[in-house]
């Protein structure tokens, strides 16, 4: 009886996941059939010097290279051997049946420990692209690889030899921790990228106006890049050698498989000629330097010089760091890296969003941080699309809150707002405003879109596009398929932070009532909680919940202790704060807090709770209040308590240099009246800072900061 009452309840989702896995396409009768084994595994690894834990792909990172031509079939078998962790495999940027794409949940069951998914499909066109695990972080830490597919009849553009170079980063923390990081608002990341902006930096730079002007009208610190890296690698090495004799032409395949991280691309050799973008080929174009966003790929053709070694490398955004590749034999001849960026200030982008609006197609180019090549790059064919199909145009706004690190569209992440409804027939036309100040790479599964920069019949077809800061791009794509199929931003954290929807298809089958009933409001995003909440149990998977974290920081002194601990996600707070002094006065005086807090937006947060106190002047009560950031980020605190006492705070923090910080504390207790603190702290390692202080009540003290 049991077992017929466990089939009763699971026997329709255990129907559906082996439907799954069966409908593996066949080749056709004499298609040639190419196949592969992967093996993703946990091991050892120290691509930056140091042993720490990663996931290999059949031993090495990246994974083996993937070769194909044109027609084939291919059967491609995933072995997961890692002991307690479901994974997957995307095909990124190839045109594939939708049970083959490898999204979890969204359009392929995860691959369970110790089994082995087969995966078949037809190579539909050629080019260069890539595959790479799409459950939680995973590509951070490894399972990534290169995808080459030959054109029937060969390159358009013919090269003596050819080589791929996958670019990558690579972080020594796990990358849980760096989410988690990123989330509590760590300060870290910006020491390792050596870019923490502060008083003195900005005076140093003669931007001390700028500094404070940024701080008048409440804004964060500007930012290029979230996180720190320990290695940028190109091959899973700093270095590798591009083989060729003297003469001879090269077609450099170079896949951005960075889980956060743009790269400049530049070669001491000179220009190099761009012949195909994100697998489709293009008119061939000379570059000196250009922006790569994540997860693009670009074609592009070098000669080796008759003498001297000469470099192409691949420096990131933030200047924080480059990989290289060494081509030729002889005196070494070193590429340039562009300018660090100048985060006080705001030219940059303004300089990149006015030069793309330039009738010069290589404006935008000439700058020293130059943008995407995106305006150079005309296809080989006419690639306009059915001017007979029906026609609908979608904005989207790519939003972010770095204070939170909450990433969506519209201001809402995927877990808040799924789907974006399109219908099979018509053709999207999709604007993507980015309201934010970093660059977003938006990749769309299962299509490719064309790039509407100004090329016409001849515009470009890519899968990915790069959205700089505070500008927009325009892409439309003619919905040919059926299902679901995700769009994301292809910075892994702010994917698995919000900033990612599933094109769903009107009419198709997604395995549950809960396809038919779905209702499109605004940007055809479904609109009534009841059809979200079905669409959640049809199998969002990771991307059904906003993520959550628990952090906390707690200072042990000579004269006191103070600290908070939390747990979070993008709106809400738990927490519990302390206040424990023992010098100057008879006995250790504490107040804690233990408070639920609710997150609107930068500038505002709500709170309400419970203070324990042994003040000799107060008592434990319920509070009330909120949190509001004045002007110069000065943060005001206003309490109500249950005793008919109000309490008013005013707390400023000054970061002096990238590792010195000073801080003061005002409040007023109608209660227990007038009390201050301040300080200065000077930050040793990720987890503890040293630190000095003085309280009106218990005096001068110094001691440690620990944060976790």
């Amino acid at each position: 009886m049991k077992r017929f009452f466990l089939f009763a309840l699971l026997g329709p989702a255990l129907a559906a996941w082996a439907c799954d896995t069966c409908k593996i396409p066949k080749p056709a009768a004499g298609q040639r059939v190419v196949e592969y084994d992967l093996t993703i595994a946990g091991q050892t690894v120290s691509p930056a010097g140091k042993a720490v834990r990663g996931f290999t792909i059949n031993g090495g990172i990246p994974g083996p290279t993937l070769r194909f031509r044109e027609g084939d079939f291919a059967r491609i078998r995933v072995h997961n051997q890692l002991v307690h962790e479901t994974t997957s495999t995307h095909w990124h940027g190839l045109l594939l049946p939708n049970e083959q794409d490898g999204v979890p949940h969204i359009t392929t069951p995860p691959i369970q420990p110790g089994t082995t998914h087969t995966f078949g499909f037809d190579l539909r066109h050629s080019g260069t692209y890539w595959y790479h695990s799409h459950t939680h972080l995973q590509e951070q830490n490894g399972i990534f690889g290169s995808i080459v597919v030959l054109p029937r009849g060969g390159e358009p553009v013919k090269a003596d030899r050819e080589q791929v170079l996958v670019l990558s980063d690579w972080t020594n923390f796990n990358p849980h921790e760096v989410m988690r990081m990123l989330m509590r608002g760590s300060d870290y990341f910006g020491l390792m990228r050596r870019n923490s902006q502060s008083i003195l930096g900005a005076w140093q730079r003669g931007n001390l106006k700028d500094y404070f002007k940024r701080e008048w009208e409440r804004m964060m610190p500007m930012d290029v890049s979230d996180v720190g890296y320990h290695a940028f690698l190109v091959n899973g090495q700093r270095q590798t050698r591009i083989e060729g004799r003297p003469g001879e032409r090269v077609r450099l395949r170079i896949i951005n498989a960075s889980a956060a991280s743009y790269f400049y691309l530049n070669s001491s050799a000179g220009p190099m000629t761009i012949v195909a973008a994100d697998g489709p080929a293009v008119q061939p174009v000379k570059v000196d330097r250009f922006l790569m966003a994540i997860a693009e790929t670009y074609d592009v053709i070098i000669t080796i010089p008759t003498s001297g070694q000469y470099e192409l490398r691949a420096t990131t955004q933030d200047g924080s760091g480059h990989a290289s590749a060494f081509f030729g034999s002889g005196e070494l001849k070193p590429a340039s890296d562009p300018p660090r960026p100048n985060l006080y200030q705001m030219d940059e982008m303004l300089n990149l969003a006015l030069e793309e609006q330039e009738d010069d197609p290589r404006a935008s180019l000439r700058l020293e941080r130059p943008g995407s090549p995106y305006r150079l790059l005309k296809s080989t064919r006419d690639t306009t699309l059915p001017a007979k199909l029906p026609r609908r145009k979608i904005t989207m706004h790519l939003t972010g809150d770095m204070n939170r690190y909450i990433w969506g569209f519209d201001g809402k992440t995927i877990a808040q707002e799924p789907y974006v409804m399109i219908k099979k027939g018509e053709i999207i036309e999709l604007e993507l405003i980015n309201d934010t100040m970093m660059h977003h790479p938006i990749h769309l599964h299962g299509h490719f879109f064309r790039l509407l920069m100004g090329n016409g019949a001849r515009s470009p077809l890519k899968h990915t596009v790069d959205v700089p800061p505070m500008s927009k791009r325009v892409v439309e794509f003619e919905a040919n398929e059926a299902k679901d199929w995700m769009f994301h931003c292809h910075i892994l954290y702010h994917m698995m932070s919000g900033m990612a929807r599933v094109f769903r298809y009107e009419d198709g089958d997604a395995g549950t009532p809960a396809r038919n009933e779905a209702r499109v409001s605004r940007a055809g995003v479904p609109a009534s909680p009841e059809d979200h909440s079905l669409h959640h149990a049809a199998g969002l998977g990771e991307h059904s919940h906003d993520m959550a974290h628990f952090w906390g920081a707690a200072s042990i002194q000579s004269h006191m202790s103070e600290g908070l601990l939390t747990w979070m996600n993008p709106k809400n707070d738990l927490m519990l704060a302390w206040e424990v002094g023992w010098q100057g006065v008879d006995n250790p005086q504490y107040e804690i807090d233990a408070l639920y807090q609710r997150y609107f937006n930068l500038n505002f947060q709500a709170f309400a709770g419970y203070r324990l106190t042994n003040d000799p002047d107060a008592k434990d009560r319920g509070l009330i209040g909120f949190n509001y950031r004045l002007p110069l980020m000065v943060w005001a605190n206003v309490s109500l308590d249950t005793e008919g006492d109000a309490r008013f705070t005013l707390a400023k923090r000054l970061q002096l240099t990238p590792r010195l910080g000073a801080w003061g504390e005002v409040f007023y207790d109608t209660g227990t009246e007038w009390e201050w603190t301040a300080g200065a702290d000077y930050t040793l390692t990720r987890h503890t800072s040293l630190t000095v202080s003085y309280h009106s009540d218990f005096g001068l003290g110094a001691g440690v900061l620990i944060r976790f």
